[in-house]
């Protein structure tokens, strides 16, 4: 052999495919811990909210704190039918909870992340139920905002590369982006409830009701703009207008302007949320599953 060639080895294909696919081998699993925990917590704040909203006896929600958060209670209250959608959010949160204890969600960083905050979000939906049936609307406020805070943060993890494909994207983005829409109208709502239980009369006009309608579909126009193109928090938002304008056609704050103004703003958000979809969907090019190799 020649001693002044340099010695070259070449790595064979398992090596080279060993070599290519060690970032994602090397994702830490995570351990037992805290995905039990995720469940459990999941588990016992559902059975927490059921029991809180009256499901199984005792005082319904809409009836609590001497009606305050009733369908009739502000301009800007919604239908009772519209809280429909806590059953397809339950559904969606139980599902999150098991599917997050596989094998697939213990590898993903993404999961690893978003835990904690999903704990943090059921724990303070039942904190808001019981703060109601305590009659203490005040501190509903402050829960469900601080709520609402805790879904944007986790609107912002779940930026981050999916690992689960479509399973993932149903149970985790869909359930949470469903929460997220849901929780902005409710948080104005219930903020309408508590300055209407305080006294402060003008949130019991029109005007205001027309006003509060607008912020709502400002702030559902804002999601959908800066979610990267995702439509599930724009249909819970949409839903819950939609559901304004059907509490508006009978009862204390019957008026044309804001069934009209609710049914309009549901439809906008939908409609920009579904263009902007489409218009992220043209832009940018498809992601690959983030627990797949690359291609070179």
């Amino acid at each position: 052999m020649d001693q002044s060639t340099p010695h070259r080895t070449e790595a064979s294909p398992t090596e080279a495919s060993q070599t290519k696919a060690s970032p994602t081998e090397a994702q830490a699993v995570t351990g037992w811990a805290m995905p039990v925990i995720t469940l459990l917590g999941v588990a016992a704040a559902i059975v927490a909210a059921f029991v809180g909203s009256g499901a199984l006896g005792g005082t319904p929600v809409a009836e609590a704190a001497g009606g305050a958060l009733s369908a009739d209670a502000t301009p800007v209250a919604p239908a009772g039918s519209a809280f429909g959608i806590w059953s397809v959010i339950y559904l969606g949160l139980i599902a999150y909870a098991l599917w997050q204890l596989t094998a697939t969600a213990r590898r993903s960083a993404r999961q690893r992340a978003l835990r904690p905050w999903a704990l943090a979000s059921v724990l303070l939906n039942a904190a808001w139920i019981w703060t109601v049936q305590l009659d203490q609307i005040a501190a509903s406020v402050v829960v469900i905002v601080v709520l609402l805070g805790v879904l944007v943060r986790i609107m912002y993890l779940l930026g981050a590369p999916r690992t689960g494909g479509a399973v993932e994207l149903v149970v985790t983005d869909g359930t949470f982006g469903l929460y997220l829409g849901w929780v902005s109208v409710a948080t104005l709502a219930n903020t309408f409830a508590w300055l209407a239980a305080e006294g402060v009369d003008p949130v019991t006009e029109i005007p205001l009701g027309l006003v509060g309608i607008v912020a709502a579909a400002g702030i559902g126009l804002a999601t959908a703009l800066l979610s990267r193109g995702r439509v599930a928090p724009a249909l819970a938002t949409a839903w819950g207008l939609a559901w304004v304008a059907v509490g508006r056609t009978e009862g204390r704050f019957e008026s044309g302007a804001l069934v009209w103004t609710a049914a309009v703003a549901s439809a906008v958000v939908l409609v920009v949320a579904v263009l902007n979809w489409l218009r992220v969907r043209r832009v940018t090019p498809p992601r690959q599953d983030a627990s797949l190799p690359s291609r070179s």
